[in-house]
């Protein structure tokens, strides 16, 4: 089964703490490259996080980001600011000491002082009982979220698995054209060639068996029946792959190279406007096969 590379999918879930929105995108890439975006207060279960993505994609460039917006504040924290006390108490002390106050400072002319009192919302992790609620919400949308982008992966896979098929037949026929037209020209040129050989020994005592096998030496060297036969291992191969349940994309590159490299050799070894024609074509087809292969798992 052919996955595709490059999916997309968004998730939100609400419960009674908080509303958690979770994005994962993917294009291709060389090896699985898994970046995480997430709030300070989840970034203990972000190793379970990537776990989850992991268990699905093996490879691709993968982009998830959650978003956590809480229904209420865990609450504030309140402290006093001792810094800017200590200061007041020192400019206290020196105007007492030039008769310009008297009296102690309390605690209502403190609370007149701006910024006298330090006000924070408590951090999640100070509530164990929220934080442990909102990695449960956030390990939910995050294994949906996985779960709609490897559907579209594996829907977009469908559709090349299907173009390779098609490809993957039009070369194969291709390549039985080159076979043909290849085995044409290689007994059209030793017609040439015994031609050539009759004007030239014209007159001449030669070994008859001897040129003969020459002939049929110069022949063969344009034969290409090994090439073919390969080829036609390599589309088998293709074929199992596609079908295969485990990753693909590496094999599929590597195979169509070497299919690719077949081809060449045909087209260096046979003789014939025809051939170097359907070679050309078969070339063509291999090349967009591989462009479609670059986007695949």
């Amino acid at each position: 089964m052919i996955k595709s590379m490059t999916g997309f999918a968004t998730v939100t879930r609400d419960d009674d703490q908080a509303t958690v929105s979770v994005t994962i995108r993917s294009v291709n890439h060389r090896y699985l490259d898994l970046q995480v975006r997430i709030p300070q207060s989840l970034a203990a279960i972000e190793p379970e996080l990537r776990a989850l993505v992991s268990a699905l994609v093996t490879r691709g460039r993968v982009e998830l980001s959650l978003a956590l917006q809480l229904r209420q504040p865990p609450g504030v924290e309140v402290e006093f600011n001792d810094e800017l006390g200590r200061a007041l108490e020192s400019a206290l002390d020196r105007a007492r000491a030039q008769g310009l106050v008297a009296g102690p400072l309390t605690a209502g002319d403190l609370l007149r002082v701006p910024q006298a009192l330090l006000i924070r919302e408590k951090p999640v992790e100070a509530d164990e009982a929220l934080q442990q609620a909102l990695a449960r919400c956030a390990r939910s949308a995050v294994a949906d979220a996985v779960a709609d982008l490897d559907s579209m992966r594996i829907t977009e896979g469908q559709h090349v698995q299907a173009d390779l098929t098609r490809r993957c037949t039009q070369v194969a026929d291709i390549v039985e054209r080159i076979a043909v037209g290849a085995d044409e020209g290689r007994a059209a040129l030793e017609l040439r060639l015994a031609d050539r050989v009759a004007e030239l020994r014209a007159g001449l005592q030669v070994d008859e068996g001897a040129v003969a096998q020459e002939i049929v030496r110069t022949a063969a060297r344009s034969d290409i029946s090994e090439e073919v036969a390969r080829f036609r291992g390599h589309v088998s191969h293709l074929t199992t792959l596609v079908d295969a349940p485990e990753p693909c994309g590496r094999k599929l590159d590597f195979l169509l190279q070497e299919m690719n490299r077949e081809v060449n050799t045909m087209g260096s070894k046979a003789d014939g406007l025809r051939v170097s024609e359907f070679v050309i074509a078969a070339k063509a087809e291999l090349e967009k096969m591989r462009e479609q292969v670059q986007n695949v798992e």
